[in-house]
C-alpha cells in the first residue's frame, strides 16, 4: 500500500484525530510534516499554525482549556493526488458549544504524513472584510481565482 494511498491517508487522518482527542503530543508530532501548516479562517489568534511542533502544542491546549474533542463526520479520499476532505465537528465541552466545518488535507508523497490542512468553518461570514478566506494561504500562487470573472 503506498503512503498516499486513499486508505492510508484516512488511516493518517484518523490517527491525527485519536491523538488530539486524549491529547497525546507524540502521536499528533508523528502525524506531521516537520513544516506542515494549518490554516484557518479569521477570527483566531496566532494564524496559520506553522510546523508539527505548534499544531501539537495548540491542539492539547484546546482538549485542556475548552474540553474540546472532535468527531470525523465524513471522508473522501483522492484516488489520483495525495489529498483528502473531511467534514468534522469540535466539541468545545466547557463551553457547551460546537463547531462544524471542513479540512482540505495534503500529504507528502513520500512519507505519507499531513504537510497542509485548510479548515473552513460553517460559520457566518466575517461582514468587514471584502472576500472570506483563509488567513496567509496564497490563493493567488495556487492558482484560485481571484474575481468571479
Amino acid at each position: 500500500m503506498s503512503n498516499t494511498s486513499p486508505a492510508a491517508m484516512e488511516a493518517t487522518i484518523r490517527r491525527y484525530f485519536d491523538a488530539c482527542n486524549v491529547a497525546d503530543h507524540e502521536a499528533l508530532m508523528s502525524c506531521f510534516t516537520a513544516d506542515a501548516v494549518h490554516y484557518f479562517p479569521r477570527g483566531l489568534p496566532d494564524i496559520p499554525w506553522r510546523g508539527a511542533e505548534t499544531i501539537a502544542r495548540k491542539w492539547i491546549w484546546c482538549v485542556e482549556t475548552l474540553g474540546s474533542q472532535w468527531t470525523i463526520e465524513k471522508i473522501l479520499c483522492s484516488s489520483t493526488a495525495p489529498e483528502a476532505v473531511i467534514e468534522w465537528t469540535h466539541w468545545k465541552r466547557k463551553q457547551n458549544t460546537a463547531l462544524r466545518g471542513d479540512e482540505w488535507y495534503v500529504f507528502d508523497e513520500a512519507t505519507g504524513l499531513i504537510k497542509e490542512i485548510r479548515a473552513y468553518y460553517a460559520a457566518p461570514a466575517d461582514p468587514l472584510v471584502r472576500i472570506c478566506e483563509l488567513v496567509d494561504f496564497d490563493y493567488r500562487g495556487r492558482g484560485y481565482h481571484l474575481s468571479h470573472e
